[in-house]
């Protein structure tokens, strides 16, 4: 494909299809199913190389009319990667191979491919990454040639040709650092050549070699490596390469989707065209900095981005905040202490950065985070006990009942429901399905399929409650492994395929943040250092997004807010490890920002997964003291709480009855007097709310668990009110024994 720009200043796209043309022998193509992998362009610009997804060599050498030819494969191997296409000599291209051998094709010699063969004694015997390599001519003498190339072991290697003779030389890596890719070109700047590598860490490093003036071979350059690590708050990419927009001035593509330009002081930034010319008289020093090149705010790199719904210009000008949402501008206005913005993000030290991978998941931790599951909005939840059993409530012809549903091994919590089929783990860590096939209910045991793992946690929330679900053909869920890798299930169509994502570098995912509600293909998660990091589904990139070293995250799901389809400005709200609560915050006007919203009161903690939140302004969490609390929006755009406590009216109403209505009690700006004073004389009953995470039923009803097993319906009312409407006894509580009960057939 080929991309023009129109005169109106739109993106065209132009298909070229490997069909027609020439072979190698001059007859027609008759490859019409020939698939790309991926290209270069000439040295000198009229020709295009191709690797194809069957290992050949295919180039372009018309454009207007297309001109075709098929150059084949090395005989017993294939082309990998196009290491340098005819920049060393005319006509002549340097592939690598997928067992890592480099090969020479020329197409005027006998035979075409030549194999380049490693000879022991002068380096050592590895195998070639299939990436590009970067030529140099003139390095080792006026008539030399020097290819240098990245080995599987990440470090540098030089193919030379001196005085008509090929030899190896090995150049070795940074200390503690793999070499992932290098940049086709190689500044000069004087007798300095410098080449550029980035790493797998995703550090960007500069090997500077001085060119040498004799042609004798003893007279050995001067070789450093020069470390430029990455700009503030992202990373270099490590297998894409860089480009160099001109001497001096390099761009990285960085893992959060923007670009990065490494450029000479004084000269490049943002502020520089791509021509800018530095004066004669003020030659820049030989030092390198970083600027960031802002780029538009995309879903996460789709292909939606681009569409005819956002409009093609958005590709260019990127996407513009349609909402009319005020929400944010005042959200820090002097004197406001309901919320602070934390201090700006610092390297960890080895210290802390040790004491925070240590922190574990705790035992009970799916318990408490799916005990309870939405099946049908305001119609069906699920209930899993602490013994194992799934129970479903289920409103049928005008009747609340308790339905059984039996599986041969105990579960563990209910982690995704997709298109009405839930998925549930199993104490073994097994992933089942639970699906209905017309009247028919069948379990599928996930983990069992090909490459299936076991599993501890999946998705904090799924997109039941209010609207319909759009199916696509990219749907996937997204569960932790018990090894702390983030997993990939396809479920689209119901042609189920796993998929490893694994992990950030070093550090293991504890729990899923938000999976494609804040963002478009992009899952947030925390891992066990107590640090935020998302996963591109597109790019399959892991970035980690900066916090202050005093920020530490607990090791809980948390909750995406996104009012507007139409606009990015939305937030993740997560509780701290010590017990507060935070919001990650973005806005067009600021970017991302981490924001502290404290505590409801000075001894009380937040023990439970924050949410559920309604019309993105009234956030429910649960208190260290057994009560619920309501962190809302008010109109003057301030975060304030309330208190909603817990149903303590309603215990001597429910006593031997299920679901009887009851004084509504509703969430206010102050303490409930009553709360401290509570007593009961049945030791079985105990209406605080436990730490279970509590899910949404409807669009204005929340359903949490009570210490005493039983369940508490909150209900937002007429006149704009949070209150509690009911408590529902079920199967397990010792509270209560009556209730509804019907087993499946």
């Amino acid at each position: 494909m080929q991309l023009q720009i129109s005169e109106s200043f739109e993106p065209v796209w132009l298909e070229f299809l490997p069909l027609a043309g020439d072979s190698l022998h001059g007859e027609a193509d008759a490859a019409p199913k020939t698939k790309i992998k991926s290209g270069v362009n000439s040295h000198d610009g009229e020709r295009l190389y191709f690797c194809t997804m069957d290992g050949s060599l295919l180039e372009l050498t018309n454009m207007f009319p297309e001109r075709w030819v098929r150059h084949g494969r090395p005989s017993g191997a294939d082309v990998a990667a196009i290491a340098h296409p005819a920049a060393m000599r005319p006509e002549t291209v340097f592939t690598v191979s997928s067992a890592g051998d480099l090969y020479e094709y020329v197409r005027s010699s006998k035979p075409s491919w030549k194999k380049h063969i490693w000879v022991h004694g002068s380096t050592q015997d590895v195998a070639l990454q299939p990436t590009a390599g970067c030529s140099i001519h003139g390095l080792r003498g006026a008539h030399s040639m020097s290819l240098f190339l990245l080995t599987r072991d990440g470090s540098l290697i030089e193919r030379l040709m001196h005085q008509r003779k090929w030899k190896w030389l090995h150049h070795g890596s940074p200390e503690g650092h793999l070499l992932k890719a290098i940049l086709p070109q190689a500044p000069v700047t004087g007798e300095l050549l410098s080449i550029f590598f980035t790493t797998a860490a995703g550090h960007v490093f500069e090997y500077r070699i001085r060119k040498q003036s004799g042609t004798h071979q003893e007279n050995k350059a001067e070789e450093t490596w020069v470390s430029h690590t990455h700009p503030k708050n992202a990373k270099p990419v490590s297998d894409a390469l860089g480009l160099q927009l001109q001497v001096g001035r390099i761009l990285f593509p960085l893992d959060d989707g923007r670009i990065a330009e490494l450029h000479l002081r004084g000269i490049g930034g943002e502020t520089s065209g791509p021509y800018n010319q530095v004066p004669v008289k003020k030659k820049p020093k030989h030092e390198y900095v970083w600027s960031i090149l802002e780029t538009p705010e995309t879903e996460g790199w789709n292909a939606e981005y681009c569409s005819e719904e956002r409009g093609p210009l958005n590709c260019v000008t990127g996407t513009t905040d349609e909402s009319g949402s005020t929400w944010t501008r005042d959200r820090r206005k002097n004197g406001n202490s309901d919320q602070q913005t934390y201090l700006p993000p610092k390297a960890l030290d080895s210290r802390t950065l040790k004491s925070l991978k240590n922190y574990a998941v705790p035992n009970n931790w799916i318990g408490a985070n799916f005990r309870l599951r939405l099946m049908h909005s305001g119609t069906s939840f699920f209930l899993i006990t602490e013994s194992g059993f799934i129970f479903e409530y289920l409103y049928i012809e005008n009747i609340w009942l308790w339905v059984k549903h039996d599986h041969r091994t105990p579960m563990g919590g209910a982690l995704a429901n997709f298109n009405m089929s839930l998925f549930f783990v199993d104490i073994y860590g097994s992933l089942v399905l639970r699906e209905r096939n017309g009247n028919e209910l069948s379990w599928i045991n996930c983990t069992n399929m090909q490459r299936g793992r076991r599993v501890t946690g999946g998705p904090p929330w799924d997109r039941v409650v209010g609207g319909s679900m759009k199916v696509t053909a990219a749907d996937a869920l997204f569960f932790i492994s018990t090894s702390g890798r983030l997993l990939q299930f396809t479920v689209a169509g119901r042609l189920y395929k796993w998929k490893d994502c694994k992990h950030p570098q070093n550090i293991k995912v504890a729990c899923i943040v938000d999976q494609e509600i804040l963002r478009d293909n992009i899952v947030f998660v925390v891992g066990r250092n107590g640090r935020l990091y998302q996963y591109n589904k597109v790019t399959q990139l892991w970035h980690e997004h900066y916090q202050s070293q005093h920020l530490v995250l607990s090791l809980l799901p948390g909750t995406a807010v996104r009012v507007s389809s139409q606009s990015l400005t939305g937030s993740l709200f997560i509780i701290s490890e010590d017990g507060g609560l935070v919001e990650y915050h973005w806005n067009s006007m600021e970017g991302w920002n981490w924001i502290e919203h404290g505590k409801p009161g000075k001894s009380v903690t937040l023990v439970s997964s924050p949410g559920p939140c309604f019309e993105g302004s009234q956030l429910f969490l649960i208190g260290s003291d057994g009560k619920v609390y309501l962190r809302y929006l008010t109109t003057q755009s301030t975060w304030k709480w309330k208190h909603c406590g817990f149903p303590y009216r309603t215990m001597d109403a429910e006593k031997g009855s299920n679901d009887v209505g009851v004084e509504l009690e509703t969430c206010t700006d102050e303490e409930h007097p009553e709360d401290g004073d509570i007593k009961d004389a049945t030791p079985n009953c105990d209406p605080k709310v436990s730490s279970t995470r509590p899910i949404p039923f409807s669009t204005d009803t929340v359903i949490f668990e009570l210490q005493d097993g039983r369940l508490a319906e909150m209900k937002h009312t007429e006149e704009s009110q949070w209150a509690w409407s009911r408590i529902i006894g079920n199967p397990t509580s010792q509270c209560i024994t009556s209730y509804w009960t019907a087993v499946t057939s």
